[in-house]
């Protein structure tokens, strides 16, 4: 398994640079291919098919994914503070918690049926997000290590500005957004994301989930890096335009 980068390419290169997976070095590599310019910095990290699906043919995102896709996932993962994900994903997707970086679930219902939560989960690895009216109902349905974050709210939707905040004043200041789609509409409409990190695997089909569910406003994103896998998959990274220093 390797990675090509193709753009950009860098001066009086003789080819482009490629990362064999397998290699010793391969973790360090990619994390600084994968390094955020700024510590304070928000992502959205999907994989998609060339129709922008980003649920597969098994209704989840596995079926669009691979080896490779997951090693890119999971050294995003290692250089974020913090995986964010709606209630409604970690249902669809299976959720287990991430192997180094601690998770972060927003939940608006407080409903967290079908949630894998190990019973003897150590603290810290887990933050659970919601209104503060269903926060005592999600309090006792979970061992008592989980963080509960409840976020004062009079709309059915947790504010966007609101969830950041409450991680940030934790210390969790770098996050990556794995989904779903309405919470990453929700991210790009607010003008909170720096960055999107779009896996596009080479496969049509039905769009089934979008990207994004929602209306958001039209815009541009520069393209930061492109990488190649041998199986024809793109890595990208797409930036969205600078928000003022105060944003």
């Amino acid at each position: 398994m390797s990675l090509t980068r193709v753009y950009p390419v860098a001066p009086g290169a003789r080819a482009p640079e490629t990362v064999d997976l397998k290699d010793a070095d391969a973790r360090d590599r990619l994390a600084s291919l994968y390094s955020t310019p700024k510590r304070k910095w928000l992502r959205l990290n999907f994989v998609t098919s060339l129709t922008g699906n980003t649920a597969g043919t098994d209704g989840t995102s596995d079926s669009l994914s691979s080896r490779t896709d997951r090693a890119v996932l999971g050294v995003i993962r290692r250089l974020s503070d913090v995986v964010l994900v709606g209630a409604s994903s970690v249902r669809a997707e299976g959720y287990l918690l991430p192997r180094t970086t601690p998770l972060a679930v927003i939940t608006s219902s407080g409903n967290l049926t079908g949630h894998r939560i190990p019973t003897d989960i150590a603290g810290g690895r887990l933050l659970v997000i919601c209104p503060d009216d269903v926060a005592g109902r999600v309090r006792s349905g979970l061992p008592s290590a989980v963080d509960v974050i409840p976020i004062d709210s009079d709309s059915k939707v947790v504010p966007v500005e609101q969830v950041l905040a409450a991680l940030r004043a934790r210390g969790l200041a770098n996050i990556v957004c794995e989904g779903g789609p309405t919470l990453a509409a929700h991210l790009v409409k607010a003008k909170l994301v720096d960055e999107l990190c779009l896996t596009t695997s080479p496969i049509l089909g039905e769009v089934r989930l979008p990207l994004l569910s929602g209306a958001v406003e039209d815009g541009r994103l520069s393209l930061a890096q492109l990488l190649v896998d041998e199986s024809d998959a793109l890595y990208a990274r797409w930036m969205f335009p600078e928000r003022p220093a105060t944003a």
